[in-house]
């Protein structure tokens, strides 16, 4: 038999002892005696130590690990960690396809990247057993569209693409131009769209249309002590990918830690230890996580620029969430990078989380953050729907900075309720709640906006540690300082906030909440408080 995954695994069962071995091609030959095929099935689990893993800390036990999760997911059963073992995972190029619940334990696990044959191999992937598969007929979709014209078997994600359409034409040191037009989003099996993750592009023409079946069972992965012994490749984005990536709906992943060691004063970058993907409904709770440490190398406007490094990626994802997670270093360390980043998702949620940042780079459809505190990068985030920040700790420059590089741009509202903001994380600062910087010269690709509505009840700011010049916390920050008249001509305008509605808002310092140090910009926002 053979198993489709990253590696081909070739599996028999012969009278021989259950064996694992590799071939010529590179292949893993698995071997199960009929002994154990009974045993496996008749208990309903295995274990790696049962396919040769020694789990001495010492010896690789990769191809024990890939074997085991083959054969456990031709024959649906279980897969648990052998009890106080150290399993040490080299730089063979292996991958480790989880169709069946797994139960790490309190193993560990040692992941040395200090030579790699592949540093885009995973060393986990949650998998689907069923195909995508491409569709014809779809020509174009609206925004906020409720049904397309499709008959599926189960319900699924739907990715679409129009490569013709550029958005997030990325502005500064890492300036590009630009990413195709894509959307993800899920129906049922008669075609309606799940309107809690609406549509949120007009397509008026799809050069890629394909369909994602959504197993409805969930998988679960308990447990695991994960040690990374960090690569020490060149500071260039040469991204790392030896991580647990989900690529499958459904998916509860609990108590996992990951730690990191050996990072020196250069390395290449990572790319999310966990890395979801192409998925939907995948929640991470009583999880522990490490920040990475920030390398420099020189971006494409030619200037050194710090590389994003990431312990949590996600990418293309509906409804994911983190609960009860926090990292092991300190979120106000700013040589640490922040923990997460995420692009075309929706529905991202943080509760009861203390992370370094949360971060939505090429756009959020809808994110929630809340019981929740944010270290030194705090909340940076572009995208649309509802963004909501409650009774959540914000240490950040800014309560909320809409990204500059994609053009401090939110389609929607903001509601933050029952909230700390503490600028800076307490450094001598100016204090401005919503942060950004928009010139109105530069084409993103789409019409920029600042949220249509922002609401703000019960902020307590702290700010008594200020500089001398403060003159109070301020709404706006000076989002475009040429515009300070009538003069100013944005080529691509910015659409400005309507209505800012405070109640209860408060400053450690005394001072009041004051519009913007940029009058004229917000001339027209109505602003109602208590």
């Amino acid at each position: 038999m053979v198993v489709q995954g990253q590696d081909q695994v070739l599996i028999t069962s012969l009278k021989k002892k259950t064996k694992v071995s590799t071939n010529e091609n590179g292949e893993l030959q698995v071997n199960v005696s009929a002994k154990d095929v009974q045993k496996f099935k008749s208990q309903g689990w295995l274990n790696y130590g049962d396919f040769g893993a020694k789990g001495n800390g010492k010896t690789d036990d990769m191809d024990a690990i890939v074997a085991a999760h083959a054969f456990a997911n031709q024959h649906g059963l279980k897969v648990q960690a052998d009890k106080g073992a150290t399993y040490y995972i080299g730089g063979k190029e292996r991958t480790a396809i989880i169709q069946t619940d797994t139960d790490f334990g309190s193993a560990a696990f040692i992941i040395d990247d200090t030579d790699v044959q592949n540093r885009n191999a995973s060393i986990f992937m949650v998998s689907s057993s069923q195909q995508a598969y491409q569709i014809d007929g779809i020509t174009s979709l609206k925004r906020n569209q409720e049904k397309i014209d499709l008959s599926l078997s189960q319900p699924s994600l739907i990715t679409v693409t129009n490569s013709y359409v550029k958005h997030y034409i990325r502005y500064g040191l890492n300036q590009n131009n630009g990413h195709a037009q894509t959307d993800i989003f899920v129906v049922d099996k008669n075609g309606h769209v799940d309107m809690d993750a609406p549509i949120i592009w007009d397509f008026d023409q799809i050069t890629d249309i394909r369909v994602l079946p959504m197993d409805q069972k969930t998988l679960t992965i308990t447990g695991g002590r994960f040690t990374t012994i960090a690569n020490q490749a060149e500071s260039k984005y040469t991204y790392y990918s030896r991580n647990i990536a989900i690529r499958r709906s459904n998916v509860l992943l609990d108590g996992l830690e990951h730690r990191i060691q050996g990072e020196g004063d250069h390395g290449a970058p990572y790319g999310g230890f966990i890395n979801i993907r192409d998925c939907a409904n995948v929640k991470v709770k009583n999880t522990l996580l490490t920040g990475h440490k920030t390398y420099k190398t020189i971006g494409n406007a030619g200037k050194p620029v710090s590389m994003g490094t990431y312990d949590i990626s996600v990418n293309r994802a509906l409804n994911i969430s983190f609960e009860n997670c926090q990292q092991t270093n300190d979120i106000n360390d700013r040589t640490y990078w922040g923990i997460m980043g995420s692009n075309y998702s929706k529905n991202l949620l943080y509760d009861n989380c203390t992370f370094s940042r949360f971060d939505a780079h090429m756009g959020v459809a809808n994110a929630t953050i809340r019981n929740s505190t944010l270290g030194h990068m705090g909340i940076n985030a572009i995208g649309s729907g509802t963004l909501l920040v409650e009774n959540t700790t914000v240490r950040g420059r800014s309560l909320i900075n809409l990204r500059s590089d994609y053009g401090s741009t939110w389609q929607g509202e903001f509601i933050i309720r029952d909230c700390t903001f503490i600028p800076s994380g307490g450094q001598p600062s100016h204090a401005n709640l919503i942060n950004g910087s928009y010139s109105g010269q530069h084409d993103f690709g789409y019409t920029c906006y600042m949220p249509e509505k922002i609401i703000i009840e019960n902020l307590r700011i702290e700010d008594t540690n200020h500089t001398e010049e403060y003159q109070g916390p301020a709404i706006f920050s000076n989002i475009n300082p040429k515009m300070i008249d009538e003069n100013f001509k944005e080529k691509y305008p910015y659409v400005i906030t309507q209505k800012v509605i405070l109640k209860n808002v408060s400053s450690s310092s005394g001072k009041k909440l004051r519009l913007s140090d940029n009058p004229f910009m917000f001339k027209e926002v109505n602003v109602i408080s208590d």
